[in-house]
Formats: C-alpha cells, sequence, structure tokens
C-alpha cells in the first residue's frame, strides 16, 4: 500500500478526501477548494457526475439521467450562472405532457406539484378527474388547514386522498411520483418529496392554496436557504422563463455541460480527481481520516462522504458504529432506454413533451416517456425534422418490508385481462419494450426498422427512497456526523432527491464543516 497525495500534510482543514464524483461529491470539492482546502476526489467509476450524466447515441450527446432542474429554487441556476452558464438556461416547450390513464391519455396540469392540482377546475384537471373528480378536489378549499398538517410523518398519498381524494390521487399524483421518483405515493415522505408543502397549507389554507405559492416561488415555497422568488431569478429570467412560468429549465446542450463545466473549474482549482478508483475502506488516524481506494491510502484532516445511502453508512461503520442501524432503504433500479428514431410522424409532437403513465394502466411497462426533441428545441435543432429522441424509463421502487410492487405485480391490472408482465430486464428486452410503449403512448409506430441507435442506462438504487420514517433516520446520520467535527455526508439521500435540493444542500453542509 502506497500514501497518496496529503499523507503527509493532513492536519485538520488542510486536506480532504471526497468519496464519490457524483453531483454532490464535485460540489462539496468545490466548496472546499474554494476555501483553500487541498482536495483529493475518489470515484468508483469512470465518469463523473452520476445521475447528471451523459452518453452519446446516434453522435448526440444526450444526458444519460437529470436533463431538467426545478425552478421553485434559484440553486441551479445560481450555480449554472456562476460556471458560466446563465447563457445556456432555456426553458422547456411549453405545450406540456401527457398522462396515461387505464381509459386513455389525457393532458397532464400544467400548474401542479408531484401531479397536484393548483386549480381543480383547470380544464385539463376538468378531463382526468370528470365532474365528481374536480368536485370533490375542490372540497380542499372548504376543509380546515390542520387536516392533514398536524402528524409528524404523512405520506403523499394520506394528503392528497385526504384533502382533494383517490381520483385526484390515482389519475395525477400516481403517475407522476412513479415517473419522478419511480416510488407508490403511499410510501413517500411528503415532506422529503415536496418540502414546504404541508406548511405551505397551514399559511395559505388550502392544498391548491399551496401549490399555487410553490409555482409562483412565494410563500409555501420549499424552504433551502436563501433565495429569490423562481421566477425573479436573474439567469432564469435571461431565459425567458420569468414570463413562462415554467416549473422546470434545463442547459442548452444538456444537464450534463453542468458536469464539464464544474470538472474544468475543480480542475483550474487544483483539485486531484482520481476516476475508476472505489473507495475501499475508511478509517480513523491521528491526524484525522484514511481512506483506501485502489490499493493507495489517501490521508486528509478532513472527510466528505458523497455516495449513496447504503454504502456510506457501510463506509463508516466500523468508525461510526452508532449510524450501523440507520442504514437507509436502497433506493429502485431504474432502466432508461434511450431511442433515436426517423419518424416523420413525431414531427407533431402528438404528446407534447412526453407521457407519465399511471400504474393501473394495461399493456404498457413503462412508468415515463420523454419526448426529448418535442421538449427541447436546442434539441430538435440539432437533429432536423423527422429524427425523434424518446427516452422511456422502467422501474417502480417498493416497500422493502412489504414488498408493494411485486405484489402488485401478481394481480390483473384494472382493464387488463391478465397479471401483469414481468419487467423487462435485459437490454434486448427493454429495447423491445421500449418499441411497443413508445408506439403505444405515442399512437404513431414505432418500429425497429426505425431506430437509428439506442441504448439503454441503469440506475442501481441512486435514486433515493425517501420512505416514511426516513426524514427521522437523516437527521440521526447527520447528528452523529456532526458530532466528529471533521466529517460530513451529502448526497440526494439526504437532501432529498432532485438538482435543486442537492444543489443547495451540499455546499452548505461543506460551510458547516469548515466551520
Amino acid at each position: 500500500m502506497t500514501a497518496g497525495p496529503g499523507a503527509g500534510d493532513a492536519a485538520a482543514g488542510t486536506t480532504a478526501v471526497v468519496v464519490g464524483g457524483g453531483i454532490s461529491g464535485l460540489l462539496a470539492a468545490r466548496e472546499l477548494a474554494r476555501s483553500g482546502v487541498h482536495t483529493t476526489v475518489v470515484e468508483a467509476t469512470g465518469a463523473w457526475g452520476g445521475c447528471v450524466g451523459s452518453h452519446v447515441v446516434a453522435g448526440l450527446a444526450l444526458d444519460s439521467g437529470a436533463e431538467s432542474f426545478a425552478t421553485r429554487s434559484s440553486a441551479v441556476a445560481d450555480l449554472a450562472a456562476e460556471l458560466g452558464l446563465a447563457r445556456d438556461i432555456v426553458a422547456p416547450d411549453p405545450g406540456g405532457a401527457w398522462v396515461q390513464l387505464p381509459d386513455g391519455p389525457r393532458e397532464l396540469p400544467k400548474t401542479g406539484v408531484l401531479g397536484i392540482p393548483a386549480n381543480p377546475w383547470d380544464p385539463e384537471v376538468r378531463r382526468s378527474l370528470g365532474l365528481s373528480g374536480s368536485l370533490r378536489a375542490s372540497l380542499d378549499a372548504l376543509l380546515p388547514a390542520s387536516l392533514g398538517t398536524t402528524a409528524e410523518v404523512t405520506s403523499v398519498s394520506a394528503l392528497v386522498r385526504t384533502r382533494m381524494g383517490k381520483r385526484v390521487l390515482e389519475r395525477l399524483v400516481a403517475p407522476v411520483v412513479g415517473g419522478v421518483h419511480s416510488a407508490d405515493p403511499a410510501l413517500l415522505d411528503v415532506d422529503l418529496v415536496a418540502p414546504g408543502l404541508r406548511a405551505g397549507i397551514r399559511r395559505n389554507g388550502s392544498l391548491a392554496a399551496a401549490v399555487a405559492a410553490q409555482r409562483r416561488g412565494g410563500a409555501g415555497a420549499p424552504a433551502t436557504g436563501p433565495q429569490q422568488p423562481a421566477l425573479q431569478q436573474p439567469g432564469l429570467q435571461q431565459a425567458g422563463l420569468q414570463k413562462a412560468g415554467s416549473a422546470v429549465a434545463g442547459l442548452r446542450g444538456g444537464m450534463h455541460t453542468l458536469i464539464s463545466a464544474l470538472l474544468a473549474e475543480l480542475r483550474e482549482n487544483g483539485v486531484t480527481l482520481l476516476s475508476a478508483t472505489r473507495a475501499d475502506a475508511v478509517q480513523r488516524t491521528a491526524e484525522g481520516w484514511r481512506v483506501t481506494a485502489g490499493g493507495t491510502a489517501y490521508d486528509a484532516g478532513l472527510l466528505v462522504i458523497a455516495v449513496e445511502g447504503p454504502a456510506a453508512v457501510g463506509l463508516l461503520a466500523d468508525t461510526l458504529p452508532e449510524l450501523a442501524g440507520r442504514r437507509p432503504d436502497a433506493g429502485p433500479d431504474v432502466s432508461l432506454v434511450t431511442l433515436v428514431v426517423d419518424q416523420p410522424q413525431l414531427d407533431a409532437a402528438p404528446r407534447g413533451t412526453g407521457v407519465l403513465v399511471a400504474p393501473q394502466s394495461p399493456g404498457i411497462q413503462a412508468k415515463a416517456l420523454t419526448h426529448a426533441t418535442a421538449k427541447w428545441g436546442w434539441l430538435a435543432a440539432r437533429t432536423g425534422p423527422g429524427t425523434h429522441v424518446l427516452r422511456l424509463s422502467y422501474g417502480r421502487g417498493e416497500d422493502p418490508a412489504r414488498g408493494h410492487a411485486a405484489k402488485r405485480a401478481s394481480r390483473p391490472a384494472s382493464g387488463s385481462a391478465g397479471p401483469v408482465a414481468a419487467p423487462p430486464r435485459s437490454d434486448d428486452e427493454l429495447f423491445q419494450a421500449a418499441l411497443k410503449d413508445a408506439s403505444a403512448l405515442l399512437s404513431v409506430p414505432v418500429t425497429a426498422a426505425d431506430v437509428v441507435d439506442w441504448d439503454v442506462v441503469r440506475w442501481s438504487g441512486a435514486l433515493p427512497f425517501a420512505s416514511l420514517g426516513h426524514k427521522g433516520r437523516v437527521g440521526e446520520v447527520r447528528s452523529i456526523c456532526a458530532a466528529d467535527g471533521t466529517l460530513a455526508v451529502v448526497g440526494g439521500w439526504l437532501s432529498g432527491n432532485g438538482l435543486a435540493a442537492i444543489v443547495a444542500d451540499t455546499p452548505r453542509q461543506v460551510r458547516a464543516l469548515l466551520a
């Protein structure tokens, strides 16, 4: 074993090792380097950025993970501006997405959070819910603000069902939650996946009003530190999003350009970046920390762990045994199939920017489809007419204790003739499923002959599983790590899912470590 960078000068506060080269790890390294700390980042894979990655399909550099960010917080826009990308912030096509229901496709409400409508009487909401569903949802305004907001922990399902009813839950919220979080809304803590929403109900009087406030970026918006209202941010205003009022934005060229700019800055600031270097062990030393990775020991005064929850607890369990009983649930395994197709009929964008799929929709295995060339004008300009990029995602989470998803798969879906088919596993199975699902969801035949190129990207446990009780475990983990004084643990499993949450939380945690 040899000693790596920092072995001779591991005085606390002068050197740091960051384990994990995803967006959280790179942001942690940025904060450390800007404070004058000599920093080394070790990443197990050969790629940087984690879920903000890229791949090349049909000669196009495309996002292999996140392809947009929420604009309710200024965090990502501010970061992009600091990295010189403010002019590249772009709004998606305003046509919006659709939802696939058991009785057919419907337009998804454009003014919602997690599918929860800001106005139950909007035309697209009414078409999805029917008269009785909109009537039930509108009762939310008459209910006491305390209903659904006083319990210490509440699921997305319980809150929505209590305040707006079953049809909003099943026909709007479940498809969105499944598409974004790959999970059943009954299993997710609403305060983790929609922070500030319950507080917004108490401030604004109803769930619909709280949603409207979050969309405006005003009262009831999630508290992620000092921020401007989302639609008054300089970067977003410059991109035209102030007028559009979009809830998400992207970057011209793809979200992965954020990682390229971040890596360039880190290299300029002298950060040592070691890819294909897996951390095998972490231990306390008299001077600080020793990380063993790839046969080399890296010593430092400060340590930041920026890997998914189970792996983070596994690395620290020997040094901090009190963490062992707080290992979080693993996130769901998600597969993303990207198709680049030559199909001129898709020029009409028959389903807007894409389709989210209600879990009970028969005959469709995908949980979501993004029509990327309909969503992003810059990408359509690169591909030209007739050529389209489709992204289909597969894999829904289940309750680790009860196996909800597995049990549900053994029962006939509403309106179907038999049991739900086993999920596709191999690349070929996923490719065939993607062709079938794309044809059904877009109402345009997409065949193997139309495919110019395709790729499958798998994310194993990468999405944090924000299950009920997880928030309490996060608080305990952070308290244990903060007590050490030289250790920080960051990542989506702690901050919450989504770039905005991660980008806001990671620098804050590192600043606390440095203080």
